[in-house]
C-alpha cells in the first residue's frame, strides 16, 4: 500500500536477516546456536514489534527462526536502512536484556535487501514458508 507524508508517496519494504552471538565455553564466539526458541522467540517477537511502533516502523513480518531472525519492515524513506536495522538490534538486545535473565546479543553483521510492491509478497511467502522448517 502507497504511504503518504508531506512531500513523499513510498512504499518500501525491508528484508532484514541478523543472527545472535553467544560465547562458547572456552570464551570463543560461536555462531548460529539455535536458542531462539520457546519463551526466547515469543518475547523478541513482542519486542520487534514494539520497537516498530515506537519508531513510526510498519513490521509486515517477523519470524524467529532458532539461529536468525527475519524482519520484513516498512519505512518511511527518511529512514536509512542501517539505521532500522541499528534501531532493531541495539533496542531489542537492551530491552530483551533489562527485562529477562537470561542474555541476547547480536552479530555486528546482517542481511538486508529492498522489496517494492512486486517482490513484497514474495518475501512475505518466503517468511511464512520458513515457519517450522527449522523444527
Amino acid at each position: 500500500m502507497v504511504k503518504c507524508t508531506r512531500h513523499a508517496k513510498y512504499e518500501l519494504y525491508y528484508h532484514i536477516v541478523f543472527m545472535p552471538k553467544s560465547g562458547g565455553t572456552d570464551g570463543s564466539a560461536q555462531y548460529r546456536r539455535s536458542h531462539l526458541t520457546g519463551k526466547t522467540k515469543e518475547r523478541l517477537e513482542t519486542i520487534f514489534a514494539e520497537i516498530c511502533e515506537d519508531k513510526g516502523l510498519e513490521l509486515a513480518e517477523s519470524e524467529v527462526m532458532p539461529d536468525h531472525v527475519h524482519l520484513f519492515i516498512g519505512s518511511p524513506p527518511k529512514n536509512a536502512p542501517s539505521l532500522i536495522v541499528n534501531w532493531v538490534k541495539g533496542i531489542s538486545a537492551r530491552k530483551y536484556n533489562n527485562r529477562y535473565d537470561d542474555r541476547v546479543k547480536w552479530t555486528r553483521s546482517y542481511y538486508v535487501d529492498t522489496a517494492g510492491s512486486a517482490s513484497k509478497g514474495a518475501v512475505k511467502r518466503y517468511i511464512a514458508e520458513q515457519e517450522g522448517e527449522d523444527e
